[in-house]
């Protein structure tokens, strides 16, 4: 009888693990056979380890360097932990050069020195010059590739070249002009080469005006002045103005989505190369070094409310007041951290503006605890009855939003300063202060006043 049905469209990792499930080897391969690397990589990330290996067992040998390249942290770990050192090689000559070094780098020590010791001389020395650069500079994010001409060379001399070539490096979108010495004095895009007459020399043609890059540039200014300028792909130079590679916007891309994993993982307290399926035990330890922190600053706020223990006895209203007030401060500041967070993962943050920012974030926190303090201390009012203590929790609620405005500013700012991650520090410095403040002025005005 013919199914009415559509047919369920299942999504590639659910196709692989209903193929695993029946012991299928022939069904995962033709699962994985129409994925691009990087969505097989995806799909090895979003698998038990177990199952993990039995995919990796059927990706393609000509396909596995750039699935490689595509995975990243403890699952990459996992994965070549079980290939020999000539599969790892294999492997690493599918890869470009900028995807190589980052591969280089998140390989164990003893297997990376043991694969940069496979490559030829000239290869070698070109990887560990690579190597040099900080991954999250221009020079960490290039690729080697770029195609150059000189200024004097004909438009036509250029496009024979061209044909003669057996493959044109990815997403070249433009060609660089250099002198003999190397010195990048121009570009041309390849759309502008097509249309040119064959006869014109490049240096009629090429931009004089052109945006690139020196190999120290942070990876995230390189980023916003790709967005800001629409790049597509930009050269990179050393000191002496030399061209030594090439960003393309694919590399900008990965930059800009491992930035975003970092901040969100960061801000939970975890590692951002944090495997999804780690052993429960490995995730329990890294996990518990923040719960322990947390815990250390929960005391400290504990110990406040403590101090007023005889105040509590006498006010029993306290006890549920307090959480309302510390709670309030803790979203206030936590809305001001993630602002000036974001600001300066974007760059639109510095030195010149930060005081606009703070007078800015205190009138806000001004306002809203006037509002809000007036709202909690009306519901007080109902609830208990007590007009001193309606009094009371606007004017904690009131000194609580402005220092959580405050602080929701300095925190990043200051942790910059001393190069510590804010996203990674600073929601736990500032739970501690809006929890102490908010518990110091409530309590501290209930034992004077009440």
């Amino acid at each position: 009888m013919k199914d009415n049905q559509e047919e369920k469209i299942l999504s590639p990792l659910a196709e692989v693990r209903e193929a695993l499930s029946e012991d299928n080897t022939a069904a995962v391969s033709e699962a994985i056979s129409d994925l691009e690397p990087a969505e097989i990589a995806r799909t090895l990330e979003s698998l038990p380890p177990v199952e993990r290996d039995q995919v990796w067992e059927v990706v393609p040998n000509d396909e596995q360097g750039q699935v490689l390249a595509n995975l990243g942290g403890d699952v990459l770990e996992d994965v070549v932990e079980e290939m020999s050192p000539t599969e790892l090689f294999e492997s690493a000559q599918q890869m470009d050069d900028d995807d190589l070094v980052d591969f280089i780098q998140d390989l164990p020590d003893d297997k990376a020195l043991g694969l940069l010791q496979s490559f030829d001389g000239e290869q070698r020395a070109k990887l560990v010059e690579l190597l040099e650069y900080d991954d999250e500079t221009a020079g960490g994010m290039m690729n080697t590739d770029s195609i150059t001409v000189r200024p004097d060379t004909r438009v036509g001399a250029v496009i024979r070249y061209f044909r003669r070539l057996e493959e044109v490096p990815d997403a070249t979108v433009k060609v660089f002009v250099v002198d003999r010495e190397s010195h990048l004095l121009g570009e041309v895009r390849l759309a502008e080469l097509i249309i040119a007459k064959r006869q014109q020399h490049i240096e009629e043609i090429m931009r004089t005006e052109f945006t690139a890059f020196h190999v120290n540039t942070d990876a995230m200014q390189v980023a916003q002045q790709f967005r800001e300028h629409d790049l597509l792909a930009a050269g990179v130079v050393n000191d002496n103005n030399q061209l030594v590679g090439r960003i393309t916007v694919d590399d900008v891309i990965d930059v800009i989505q491992e930035e975003a994993e970092k901040q969100l993982l960061n801000t939970a307290g975890l590692d951002e190369e944090v495997d999804t399926f780690a052993p429960i035990k490995q995730a329990a330890i890294s996990r518990g070094l923040w719960l322990g922190i947390n815990l250390l600053t929960a005391l400290l706020a504990a110990s406040v409310i403590n101090a007023f223990g005889a105040t509590i006895e006498k006010v029993v209203a306290l006890a549920a007041l307090s959480p309302l007030v510390a709670s309030m401060g803790g979203i206030a500041g936590s809305q001001s951290l993630t602002i000036i967070i974001r600001g300066m993962a974007l760059g639109q943050i510095e030195g010149a503006n930060a005081k606009i920012l703070l007078g800015r974030e205190l009138l806000i926190g001004l306002i809203n605890g006037v509002v809000w303090g007036a709202v909690t201390a009306a519901i007080s009012l109902l609830w208990f009855g007590q007009l001193n203590l309606a009094l009371i929790v606007v004017s904690a609620i009131f000194a609580n939003l402005c220092v959580a405005a405050l602080s929701g500013v300095l925190i990043p700012l200051l942790l910059k300063k001393l190069n510590i991650d804010p996203a990674l520090a600073g929601s736990v410095i500032l739970t501690t202060v809006t929890d102490v403040v908010g518990f110091l002025v409530l309590l501290g005005l209930a034992a004077m006043f009440l």
